[in-house]
């Protein structure tokens, strides 16, 4: 035994769709805050180094003007008249060995931190230089400027350092500060993402539920359409699929129903005969032969005309193409003559060329004049005519018989529907002659019309819509779709 497949849970798309928005914003906010901290860490960087750049210039200035005292009191002047931004800090050097300080209004003190004084003392003084120290106790950008007086052998160096790791951790406590308010942002995106994912979704779960109640005897649940967007669309998408199949079991339901009816009555005569038939009887035995197989030559019209009722929902039931109206109405009263003797007339003939099919306008019209000769005497009239009116191509048959009762006009087109007045009489008949001529009507786009008087006679008209339409010699005909 087949194991039924399981079903996924009801919120597995609405979660699988959640993740993937999650995902995507929480990708999109790390990249852009990973982006804008690395291009402020380059800025804070760019920033520290002009800064410095902009320090030594002034400086070398200051230290320019000073003509007496030698390297200790250039250095002295120069750090006096430099003035460091509050993350960075001064110290002058000679000879290796600090000698002047910065201001102690200066937060930032280089020599608190023998590891720095021991790297910068240690440096290159042959020029200006900037460059990046670590120490235990920081991370500094350090410019040196070598100080030398001529006649003077001390050897002095200008130190002015910023603490890098100072201004980096103001850009890492911003970047917390993003990271705190992203976080938040994208809780509340999850929490609308959930709602808003759960209301567009909630039409495919009607989808789903209207799928689950629907059986093969209840076709009657649609899914609300609400609002105008892809979902929407697909949900008056499977709405209609449903109401074609519907339509579809309706027909077939109908079908079963009908052909178990009209069938049960013959096959049941063919039986019960049989049964009562005395095989040493040749007389019985023929004339039980002759029964079986009336009926069963009545049972064969029966299923042809079921068939014909059954294919009428389909799109090619009719086969439209050009088709010249007054020699089919000809044909038909040439085919007609056969079926009776009656005084065959044509009443009205338009020559005109349509499109429309045939061979099923045939059969229409000849199932109206069988219904004619059946239903008067001989030698009665019997006329078929044509006709354009407006935008309709008019075809009819009209007789002189025993006609239609008003309460039963309605009624005649159904299946398997006959007139009290056919009945009376006993005129056999299935009940599907007007029932496929009606068919044959609706799949070209038209109707049938019954005017009829109780012992005067009866007139069908099949009308069948039609549009006029260039010839291929810039004339106009009508064509019906």
């Amino acid at each position: 035994m087949t194991e039924p497949p399981r079903r996924r849970p009801a919120s597995s798309v609405r979660t699988t769709v959640l993740a993937a928005l999650v995902a995507l914003v929480t990708l999109a906010l790390g990249v852009a805050g990973a982006t804008t901290y690395a291009l402020q860490r380059s800025s804070t960087d760019e920033r520290i180094d002009s800064a410095l750049t902009r320090a030594v210039t002034d400086f070398r200035r200051s230290a320019g003007t000073t003509v007496e005292g030698g390297t200790v009191e250039t250095l002295r002047r120069g750090l006096q008249e430099t003035v460091p931004l509050p993350y960075e800090g001064m110290i002058g050097l000679v000879d290796g060995v600090p000698t002047w300080y910065a201001p102690r209004t200066v937060p930032v003190r280089l020599e608190d931190d023998p590891d720095l004084v021991r790297q910068v003392a240690g440096a290159p003084t042959d020029e200006a230089r900037l460059s990046t120290v670590t120490t235990p106790r920081a991370t500094y950008r350090v410019a040196t400027v070598p100080v030398r007086v001529e006649g003077d052998p001390a050897s002095g160096l200008y130190v002015i350092a910023a603490d890098r790791d100072s201004e980096l951790e103001a850009l890492a406590s911003a970047w917390r500060r993003y990271t705190l308010v992203a976080g938040a942002a994208l809780v509340l995106i999850t929490l609308a993402g959930w709602l808003v994912i759960g209301r567009v979704l909630r039409p495919l779960e009607h989808l789903r539920d209207t799928a689950q109640r629907i059986n093969d005897t209840d076709l009657s649940d649609r899914i609300p359409v609400t609002g105008t967007d892809d979902i929407a669309e697909l949900t008056r998408t499977v709405n209609a699929m449903l109401d074609r199949l519907e339509t579809a079991f309706v027909h077939q339901r109908r079908l079963l129903d009908e052909v178990g009816h009209e069938l049960r009555t013959p096959l049941t005569v063919i039986g019960g005969h049989l049964e009562l038939m005395e095989p040493e009887d040749r007389e019985d035995v023929v004339a039980t032969r002759a029964l079986a197989l009336d009926e069963v030559d009545r049972m064969r019209l029966l299923v042809d005309d079921l068939l014909v009722l059954a294919r009428a929902d389909r799109p090619d039931f009719v086969r439209p193409v050009p088709a010249q109206v007054g020699v089919l109405v000809d044909d038909v009263l040439d085919k007609a003559r056969g079926l009776g003797r009656r005084e065959w007339r044509v009443g009205e003939r338009a020559d005109v060329e349509c499109v429309l099919d045939p061979n099923r306008v045939t059969q229409a019209m000849l199932q109206l004049v069988s219904n004619a000769v059946r239903y008067s005497e001989e030698g009665s009239r019997v006329t078929i005519g044509s006709a354009v009116d407006g935008d309709l191509l008019r075809l009819w048959v009209r007789d002189e018989g025993q006609g239609i009762d008003a309460d039963d006009v309605g009624r005649v087109l159904d299946r398997f529907v006959r007139g009290r007045a056919a009945t009376e009489s006993g005129t056999p008949g299935s009940g599907l002659g007007l029932a496929i001529v009606d068919a044959i009507a609706t799949a070209h786009g038209g109707r049938v019309e019954i005017a009829s008087t109780r012992g005067a006679g009866t007139t069908v008209v099949l009308e069948i819509p039609a549009r006029a339409v260039p010839a291929p010699e810039d004339t106009l005909v009508l064509e019906v779709p």
